[in-house]
This record gives C-alpha cells, structure tokens and sequence, in this order.
C-alpha cells in the first residue's frame, strides 16, 4: 500500500497493548501513515506470555467491541482468532464449601446459587442481576462509549432515566451494597471480587462497579493460541495494510517543544517526525517526565491520585493434582477475613483469595499431562509497598501452601522465574508503579478523573487502560478507538480550515469519514 504524502497523515503509536492497536488499525486503514513503537519483543502489552503461559489478562468480554474493531476496517474478528465460548463463567471455592459455578445464563447461575446457598440466595442474586444489567446498558453509552464524558451530562442523564438513581446506590460503596443484596457472606465476598477487575476494593469502590459483573455474565470467550494471539492478529493486519511495527525500540522522549508533537527521539539517538502521536503507556509516565519535559505536564490528574491494585501473577507448567478445575477458577480466604484490609495498609495479604486459570482447559481439546496456569494474588502497588528480597518466599508460602489445603497441588512448583511482581511490572510498563489498572477507581466520581484521549498539547493523543474509559481489555480497546477517533477529527478540522484559506469554501469528505469513525467509537 502506498504512504500517503500528507504531512498531517503522519502518526506514531507509542505501545502496541491492546489501546495502541485499537487507535493503529482504523488509522492505516484510512491511509495514515502509522508506525508502531513497541519496547518489547511482541505485541500485546499486558496480554503478553511468559513461556508460552499468558501472563495477563485471559478472555474476552464485551464481545461486540472486538467485532466493532474489525468491522470499522472490513474484516471479521473471527476470521482472523479462534474464539472458544466458555460454559462456566468461573467456578469457586471457599474454605468449607464449593464449589460454585456460575454461566453466562442467568436461569443457571441462580438454579447453581439456590443449590449452594438457598432460595433465598437465588432471589437476592436474580435481583442483583438484574440491577446491574441496568446499569449496564444505562451506562454503556454516555460513559464507556463516550470520548469525553461530563459529570453535567451524566447527571441529565440519571435525571431523564430516574430508575439509574436507585440502581447505582449514590454515596454508598460496593461493600455496602452487597451487604444489603446479599444475605450469605460468601455471595457478597464473590461479587466484591469484581471491583478487583478494576483495580480496586469492593469496600472502597462505588456501588456503580456491580455493571461489571453483567458485562462478564453475557458471556467470555478464551482466545485459541491465549490473549497474545490476539494482539498478533491486530499487528499483521496493521502491517497488511501498510503499517509499520518496530519492536524492542524505546522511545527516550516525545519531542513536543512548541505545544505542538514533532515526533519522537529513540534510546539509540534516532529521531522520528510524526503530526500525531498516540501514548500507549501508564499516562502517569508522562506526568513524571520519564518522556521527556515537553509532555511532563500531561496528565497531572495521575501523580494526584492514588494507584489501584497490583498483583502476584505465577505463569508456569505443572501437573496438577486430581481436582476438577475450569478454565477459571477463584479459591477465597473466609469471608470473614477478607485481603483488602492488608492491601490497604501497604501488605502482601496473610490469607489471600487467588485466581486461578487452567489455561489448557475449556478449549474443547484433550487435556495434556504438562498443563499451563497463571495465578494472581491481589497486592499493593509500590506507592504503598517497597519491593522487597523476600517477595518470592512471601508469595510461594501465601500461594502454594493454601492451595494444597483445597486439594490442589502442582508437579513441579514453580520457581522465582515464574513470578511477576509488582517491581517487575513497573519495570515492564513504567511509570505504572507495579499498578496494573492505572488510577484507582475508588471515589464516586472516579471514574471521571481518568485523562481522556485528547491532551492540551496538539498532536498527542492517549490510549490504554489508564485512560478512559479505564482498565480491562474491552476498556482499553475503546480508548485506542477514542483516540483514532478524536485524530480522524483533528485532521479533518485542520483540512478544513487549510480550503478555506486556500479555496474560500470546506470540504465535507474527511468530515464525514470522522463522523463515520467517530460514530463506531459511540462518540
């Protein structure tokens, strides 16, 4: 494919995670020259592997933003991944009891919660569903889809749909509401445990975050070849169309001296002109200088704020002992004795509830004798606890041991090489501080103090899971959208005033080809 010769087609792509490929791929496909700056050896970002094991996120949700992603440049998702549909949503355990499956199927999740839990259990949950389906589907639109939502424009909107005002539970946090939803404590524990998707905890978090578990109950799909190969299939359809994507390159700063991107200077000296840059990364890299003084005033709303949650994640091969696992799996410490109360002192938890994934189960293939897990331990971020030697044996005696108590163990063990940790986070993704989701989500408007995609410096642009509309794969899939869209408009808007200079008149092509992106990011 030819470059175009336009000098406002020009754009680099800071960071091929998931925000990064969302924003690249409808931009070359519209005949922008993008190029691609990755400082690992791979695509993906946090759906990355180690050892061939993911070791980040492990299935799709929100579905329908994948396909949107595809289908804005012609092409179908599942031509290019295998998609597996998972029959079980997760299955649970807590110290006496479990274990509980839930399904992408409301009838069964509460036929399952009534065997585990009572008739009782199975009103409350059916009436928690359906209170978050709402929220859902009242929320969808003037805030994830939105590129720049308002506190006054979300505040009409509650007004104009007066059922939003009860469903969200103004001023109180998703404790408070499980704890009126929920008579058996096991239940609250497990749909608390959802606010931890964000980076948050449930005692913390708005009562808004109980969305969340809607957006997981309408299903997930496990990626054949794991999350990575997601990324990778967004890549090659990059460079198919002319992209370019440079891996194992550090971009040292964004050269933006006069308000305005020029481009970007490499850790080798190399220097690259761009009209548009796109920052893939923890913002707070920006806010912190570690791009360079021009951008550092950029997202200052970062270094304010506090850092959500980080974690223990174990990627390694074993044979597991005989338990009957699904692809997902959650082993909780006694309800009584929940892990936030630690994190929130700036501690590794005593008695953690832990995340398993069998990763080579659900995949609709016979099992192999050597299978691949990840396992994540919630923590603090490096903002509340200095790494320490001690991190590997503080982990391995706080996960393995506790396992075994359940009847899980594993051939071999893994050793420190299979552990990453909050260190070893901010040293993959930097700025981060070991946080995995970007700013916290704790806070009633939270969720409005994330950087949106465009910043006050012309040309550069945000995407990612610390920019809105926030942490998850779906999330930041959306903000690369947002982003491509908000390029798209800037360009068109400079087109335009360039004819009128020129011709005394506007034309409408690029406008309605911004309006065509810019509806399919729901802006």
């Amino acid at each position: 494919m030819k470059k175009p010769d336009h000098s406002s087609d020009r754009v680099i792509v800071i960071g091929a995670g998931i925000g990064g490929l969302a924003a690249a791929l409808p931009l070359v496909h519209r005949g922008f020259d993008v190029t691609l700056l990755e400082q690992h050896g791979a695509p993906g970002g946090k759906m990355r592997q180690v050892n061939g094991v993911d070791a980040g996120p492990t299935v799709l949700t929100m579905l329908d933003v994948f396909e949107a992603v595809f289908d804005e440049v012609g092409e179908a998702l599942q031509d290019h991944v295998s998609l597996i549909p998972q029959p079980i949503l997760a299955r649970h355990w807590w110290p006496d009891s479990g274990p509980l499956d839930l399904f992408p199927n409301q009838t069964q999740s509460a036929d399952a919660i009534e065997a585990f839990a009572g008739p009782t259990a199975r009103t409350e949950f059916t009436n928690f569903a359906q209170r978050a389906a709402r929220l859902f589907d009242g929320f969808r639109d003037p805030m994830m889809l939105r590129p720049e939502p308002r506190l006054s424009a979300l505040t009409l909107h509650v007004l104009r749909n007066p059922r939003l005002i009860q469903d969200m539970g103004v001023g109180q946090t998703l404790g408070h509401l499980l704890k009126n939803s929920f008579t058996d404590p096991r239940l609250r524990q497990l749909f608390g445990r959802y606010a931890t998707y964000v980076g948050g905890s449930p005692d913390r978090s708005p009562a808004l975050l109980s969305l969340i578990w809607d957006a997981e109950a309408r299903g997930v799909w496990c990626v054949k070849g794991g999350m990575s190969a997601l990324a990778r299939a967004m890549s090659d359809l990059i460079t198919a169309r002319g992209g370019t994507l440079r891996t194992n390159v550090k971009v040292q700063r964004i050269d933006a001296a006069s308000g305005a991107v020029s481009g970007v200077t490499l850790a080798s000296g190399e220097t690259l002109s761009a009209d548009h840059v796109v920052f893939n990364g923890d913002p707070r890299a920006l806010a912190t200088g570690l791009l360079g003084t021009d951008t550092r005033h950029t997202a200052q709303i970062t270094t304010k704020r506090a850092r959500s949650l980080s974690a223990n994640v174990w990627s390694f091969h074993a044979a597991p002992s005989d338990i009957d696992l699904s692809h997902h799996n959650v082993v909780f410490c006694d309800p009584s004795r929940t892990e936030f109360a630690k994190i929130e002192k700036g501690q590794i938890p005593s008695d953690p509830s832990l995340y398993i994934c069998a990763e080579d189960r659900g995949q609709n293939t016979a099992l192999p004798d050597i299978e691949r897990f990840e396992i994540i331990m919630n923590t603090p971020p490096l903002t509340q606890r200095a790494a320490t030697p001690e991190d590997y044996e503080i982990c391995h005696s706080r996960t393995f041991p506790r396992l075994r108590n359940f009847g899980l163990s594993f051939s071999p063990e893994p050793g420190p090489e299979a552990l990453t940790t909050a260190r070893r986070f901010d040293t993959l993704f930097p700025g981060s501080s070991g946080s995995l989701y970007g700013q916290t989500p704790h806070g009633m408007t939270a969720a409005l103090e994330r950087p949106t995609a465009r910043t006050r410096i012309t040309g550069l642009y945000l995407a990612g899971g610390g920019t809105h509309p926030g942490a998850g794969v779906p999330m930041a899939a959306l903000s690369g959208r947002h982003a491509a869209a908000a390029i798209v408009a800037d360009r068109t808007s400079t087109s335009r005033s360039r004819k009128t200079d020129t011709h005394g008149g506007m034309s409408t092509g690029s406008a309605t080809t911004a309006r065509g992106l810019s509806r399919s990011s729901g802006s």
